[in-house]
């Protein structure tokens, strides 16, 4: 049919799961006909499709075409497969050279390998599959900068844990080939991006975000610390924290329509519907939420200093996942600025730069577990040398950055929400 083209029947050992998979093109897939392990087809996917093919858990995807996908849609019935012949493919690190100087010196016949190129799940120039948008998403933001850091390497992975720990749903555990990229979904190392070098069984705790179409090698020499450049396509679809001008401008470079909520005026765009990429690429039209600019503060963050309370407020801010995030004020006192962004009480804020002497205006702090105000956040107009930014004691303020416009707080009002743009 349309969908696949199927060859057989033989005999095997597989057990059906009774339930329908996503499949790629190219997809080479051993299933059986009416869950009858003694009726077993090899089966070719034409075309990106959600069937039944009576196939094991995990899909029965054992390989995939990578030369002469053509052939596929041409099969034909009385066709026959005559032979399969296992093609190896090695590494063979004695005719590599991996290197750091760019002034290395080049010589005719090299190949030289400087960047990974991705295509994500659900995503081609013929159509969007959304099944798998969030985690493609969370995909996206890790590698929005070009950036992949190998934190581990083995014989058969590299992975980048630098967004650890994020909740990533599982949207499509597809088998893990070689050039496969998956997230992890649950455990300690939640969250972490993998790119596969080698075949392995597929994973309930891993979702496939894409696949390598550039570079394999590349990932199979890497080493841990190694940075690597890297692309996606299609690139983020992130309209959060720009003027709506600019947004226009990046909105109808991709060929997206923009629906403002207020027409005119100086504003900057604090959300986006539909909020993923794929999202908005198959439909073709996002509508954004504008703010004044008037209600966003910009603050530099003391990473280095206060890493783990740095780390809660990106993340209870949302600056984590958008270039600006939001928190509600709760309440002003004189000089001082409160705001309660959402932390979970599990999470822990140890004491950590707190500060000594006097503490300077504009102080960006958040409380720690020392006091009962845990979790608050706090700016003081005014210097103090008794207490934080939060009104607490030295010992339970965490000094965790500094407000860059501070012209800015004098308009806001409590209980209004206030947007915050990190300066790097």
């Amino acid at each position: 049919d349309r969908y696949a083209a199927a060859f057989g029947p033989f005999k095997s050992d597989i057990r059906p799961a009774r339930e329908p998979w996503h499949y790629e093109r190219g997809d080479v897939i051993l299933g059986c006909g009416g869950y009858d392990p003694f009726r077993s087809y090899l089966i070719f996917a034409r075309i990106r499709h959600v069937a039944d093919h009576g196939a094991p858990r995990g899909g029965g995807v054992i390989g995939r075409v990578v030369t002469g996908r053509g052939v596929i849609d041409r099969f034909g019935e009385g066709d026959q497969i005559t032979g399969v012949e296992r093609v190896l493919q090695r590494a063979d690190r004695s005719h590599a050279t991996i290197t750091h100087d760019a002034g290395f010196l080049l010589e005719d016949g090299m190949q030289v390998l400087s960047y990974l190129e991705v295509d994500v799940q659900g995503f081609s120039k013929e159509e969007i599959d959304t099944t798998a948008a969030r985690s493609v998403e969370y995909f996206l933001l890790s590698v929005q900068d070009g950036r992949f850091k190998v934190d581990r390497s083995s014989s058969t992975y590299i992975s980048d844990t630098h967004l650890v720990p994020t909740a990533v749903p599982t949207e499509f555990p597809g088998p893990r080939l070689e050039g496969t990229v998956t997230v992890r979904t649950s455990g300690k190392s939640m969250g972490a991006v993998y790119i596969y070098t080698q075949a392995v069984s597929p994973s309930p705790v891993h979702t496939v975000v894409g696949r390598v179409a550039h570079g394999i090698d590349l990932a199979r020499f890497a080493g841990e610390g190694d940075l690597l450049a890297i692309r996606a396509e299609p690139e983020r679809f992130d309209l959060i924290g720009l003027a709506v001008d600019e947004a226009k401008a990046v909105a109808a470079r991709r060929g997206v329509t923009l629906t403002p909520d207020v027409a005119g005026g100086d504003r900057i765009v604090v959300g986006q519907s539909p909020e993923t990429t794929l999202e908005v690429l198959a439909t073709g039209e996002v509508r954004v939420e504008t703010e004044s600019p008037d209600r966003v503060i910009a603050v530099t963050l003391y990473e280095a200093a206060a890493p783990r309370s740095v780390k809660i407020f990106r993340e209870a801010t949302g600056l984590k996942h958008h270039a600006l995030g939001k928190m509600p004020l709760i309440f002003i006192f004189e000089d001082v600025y409160l705001f309660k962004p959402k932390i979970e009480k599990s999470v822990g804020i140890i004491p950590e730069n707190t500060p000594s002497g006097e503490v300077p205006a504009f102080m960006l702090a958040m409380t720690n577990d020392s006091r009962r105000g845990v979790g608050m956040v706090g700016v003081r107009t005014v210097a103090n040398a008794e207490f934080g930014p939060t009104s607490e004691p030295f010992t339970g303020t965490n000094i965790i950055g500094k407000v860059l416009d501070p012209e800015n707080l004098a308009g806001l009002r409590e209980g209004s929400t206030v947007y915050v743009r990190e300066v790097r």
